[in-house]
């Protein structure tokens, strides 16, 4: 109930908090969580020790662009492209980036992951791609977790019969865009830190895989690094 709660207080207000940012949020697209600013944080760390003097990101299935406008803050040298599937996740991104002084440094387009992108990226010139894709698993949307839907769009959550149909998708296609050496991070739900970890690993397109932890100590973040090209 207290998610409700919050969902509702943040549609009407307008805005919500995300990594210390104001982020513009409006029906149709999903509120940002607390707990994804670990995924946010894991990427700003990654750049960090990439050191690159103009990192090139990708936000899949941007949402309300949290995670494109907070990197683009905090790594200031950083060209971001974000891509989700509706037009109200699309515009609210575009208010995010407007909103933050971004535009030029990060575009937004509409369309089925990767699809919007492939005219405009060259295949192996991405140093990272973050995706918080949905997770959870249809059954459970129409069982714990149908209170999510009450208020919020479908498609943010549902994720095919075991929640992990997305992450499918994108260990896959991911590998046409990174560089070698290049990152992909995920947010995952609470127990597949372990079924995402083995799509990387079984794809034996990445090399060290790893969970990060909360505070709490619940793995809600995989990540795995491109391997170089034989």
């Amino acid at each position: 109930m207290s998610q409700d709660i919050s969902v509702t207080d943040a549609y009407s207000k307008g805005s919500t908090a995300f990594m210390g940012m104001e982020m513009l949020v409006a029906p149709g697209s999903l509120v940002p969580r607390p707990e994804t600013e670990l995924l946010g944080t894991t990427a700003v760390d990654v750049l960090h020790r990439m050191n690159l003097p103009a990192p090139r990101v990708v936000d899949m299935c941007c949402g309300a662009g949290n995670l494109a406008c907070a990197i683009a803050h905090h790594v200031p040298t950083a060209k971001v492209w974000a891509s989700d599937l509706t037009d109200a996740c699309v515009e609210a991104t575009h208010r995010n980036i407007v909103h933050h002084g971004l535009v030029g440094r990060v575009s937004v387009l509409k369309g089925d992951l990767f699809e919007a992108l492939s005219a405009l990226l060259p295949q192996g010139t991405i140093d990272l791609i973050v995706c918080n894709p949905p997770y959870i698993s249809e059954k459970r949307l129409e069982g714990d977790r149908s209170h999510l839907v009450a208020l919020e769009p479908r498609e943010a959550f549902a994720a095919g019969p075991y929640g992990i149909a997305i992450h499918m998708r994108v260990v896959k296609d991911a590998l046409r865009y990174l560089r070698p050496g290049g990152a992909l991070l995920f947010e995952v739900g609470l127990g597949q830190d372990r079924q995402v970890a083995s799509l990387m690993e079984r794809s034996r397109g990445y090399e060290n895989i790893a969970a990060v932890t909360n505070l709490a100590g619940e793995a809600r973040v995989v990540l795995g690094y491109a391997k170089p090209q034989p």
